[in-house]
């Protein structure tokens, strides 16, 4: 016989990877450890378990099926983190949608997912009832908060809950680990968002490279200050209930509830955008916190500056720079200080932490390729275009086969970020291909002068895009937001303190001090700032 005759996979050997495996682990081995802690109200694994038991259930007499859509309007709390699994297990596919949302986005949502049932917390009942009328949904609509009681055409899931049996913790309904478990919807920054279909194989292997980068255990205490419904939250509903860890629920993101949450709870773990550190740095409440008591933050957008690393490091938190995509599950490369870095200055800290880093453990394969579709010398100065091949990449775009062909070309996923590679092998992004700014034929990094900025004593956050010149083609434009209660510098000063640090031409020539257009994980909208600043509308 051939070695191969034995390969063939049998049911005894070939499991679904699936995150709903994680789960079941956790609720039979920590049964009575804390799962979830929102407000004074606490669940244990055992009853977490039961909880999403029970939503399976009533969800399976709301109509919903196998290969169902469940849509989910709904902030950090206990609901939220249950229908994670509540709607994988019977073979539905979870629709987290962005809160910040209006009515027409999330109506086209509604309209192009078509989902079988609506999920929403009461402060977001209205745009959904709108949202639902635009579509023309004929789905039921499910208020989720706890205890909330059904009204105005309104369900309600704890009426729904409240006698149901819970259904146990199987992976019956999922027949094929590639068998799609979320569908996220892009910002849709350039016309209207896509849809990126998670299957179960991506997520549950994404949240295992999320436990061992960030080192969750089963003594882990997770702060949710990251949306859920931001590629799932980076895919830690299911990495901490991997590691059998605590999620602390937030359901907004207020400074002083973060230092209480972390001494109350005990936090060891949180990931947020730049924005919420800079809010936590200036905060009253700072002076309560405890800096010997370290909490691991994940963060992703603009690169951490020196002085933001050095004061988060006065505060006791040690940042780690993550990246990556809607379409490749939230991280795919991570860079964190190696232990012979752990006492060095936050100059030092601030030059290794800019870099987007190494590939996340559970991504294989990161190239940096120029046009032709050859790598770049890793010389930390050629610029190319980022490309991913991995397990924890989408299926494809739901309902649009061309776009996911343009994707997918060449064999490699493409982010459209560029980067360079430093001999070291870190890659250090530069800039988003849309957001380079060309000047006269020279390439200027948005992301390079907005490092600079940040040094200044005014600034808390910087965003830099082009304006169309005459001469020149277009210049750099840099709208910034000011430290509170500092008051605006002359324009010349924010130009003069650039040029010092940077080549004359890399300078803004014109500066806008405004409140930075944020979405709801933090991000600098560009494209809206770009529309500001050329109407002049700022």
């Amino acid at each position: 016989m051939n070695l191969t005759d034995y390969l063939a996979p049998r049911g005894a050997n070939h499991v679904p990877l699936t995150p709903l495996d994680s789960l079941r682990r956790s609720v039979q081995l920590h049964a009575e450890k804390p799962a979830v802690i929102h407000g004074e109200r606490r669940l244990s694994y055992a009853e977490l378990g039961d909880l999403i038991g029970r939503m399976a259930s009533a969800l399976r007499k709301q109509g919903v099926g196998a290969g169902d859509v469940v849509s989910v309007m709904a902030a950090n709390r206990p609901e939220m983190l249950a229908l994670h699994f509540a709607v994988p297990m019977i073979g539905a596919v979870l629709n987290t949608i962005n809160t910040r949302l209006d009515a027409d986005a999330i109506g086209y949502i509604f309209e192009h997912a078509s989902p079988r049932a609506i999920v929403c917390d009461q402060a977001f009942a209205a745009t959904a009832k709108e949202a639902h009328k635009r579509a023309g949904s004929n789905a039921p609509l499910i208020l989720c908060d706890h205890g909330a009681k059904a009204e105005g055409g309104l369900l309600s899931l704890s009426d729904l809950v409240a006698g149901e049996t819970a259904e146990e913790i199987s992976l019956n309904e999922v027949k094929d680990e590639w068998q799609a478990i979320c569908l996220n919807y892009t910002s849709g920054t350039t016309g209207r968002p896509k849809g990126v279909v998670y299957h179960h194989r991506g997520a549950y292997l994404n949240s295992l490279g999320n436990v061992l980068s960030l080192g969750f255990d089963q003594r882990s205490t997770y702060l949710w200050i990251l949306p859920m419904f931001h590629c799932n939250g980076w895919q830690h509903p299911f990495a901490v209930t991997a590691a059998g860890g605590t999620h602390v629920c937030l359901a907004e993101v207020d400074p002083g509830e973060i230092f209480s949450e972390i001494e109350r709870c005990q936090v060891t773990h949180m990931c947020c955008a730049p924005v919420v550190l800079y809010m936590l740095l200036n905060h009253p409440d700072r002076a309560r916190r405890d800096a010997t008591r370290r909490v691991r933050v994940g963060t992703g957008g603009a690169s951490p500056t020196t002085a933001l690393i050095e004061g988060m490091d006065a505060l006791g938190f040690d940042l780690v720079h993550l990246y990556g995509l809607t379409e490749s599950y939230g991280p795919a490369t991570i860079c964190a200080p190696s232990e012979d870095q752990a006492f060095a200055d936050a100059g030092e800290k601030a030059r290794y932490l800019s870099r987007q880093g190494v590939r996340h453990p559970l991504v294989s394969e990161i190239e940096i390729v120029d046009e032709g579709g050859a790598p770049v010398a890793p010389d930390g100065e050629t610029l190319g275009e980022i490309v991913l091949r991995s397990n924890t990449l989408m299926a494809g775009y739901y309902r649009n086969p061309e776009a996911t062909e343009e994707a997918f070309s060449n064999g490699y996923f493409r982010t459209g970020d560029l980067a360079v590679r430093h001999p070291d092998g870190c890659l250090e992004i530069k800039d988003r291909a849309k957001d380079i700014i060309i000047s006269g034929g020279e390439n200027i990094s948005s992301l390079e002068v907005e490092n600079v900025l940040h040094q200044h004593p005014a600034v808390l956050i910087a965003a830099v895009v082009g304006v169309p010149h005459p001469k020149w083609g277009e210049t750099p434009c840099a709208c910034i937001e000011l430290k509170p209660g500092v008051e605006a510098p002359p324009e010349e000063e924010i130009i003069a303190f650039a040029r010092e640090h940077l080549a004359h031409f890399k300078a803004p020539r014109r500066v806008v001090f405004c409140d930075l257009p944020k979405t709801a994980t933090g991000k600098i909208q560009k494209f809206e700032l770009r529309q500001r600043v050329m109407t002049g509308g700022e």
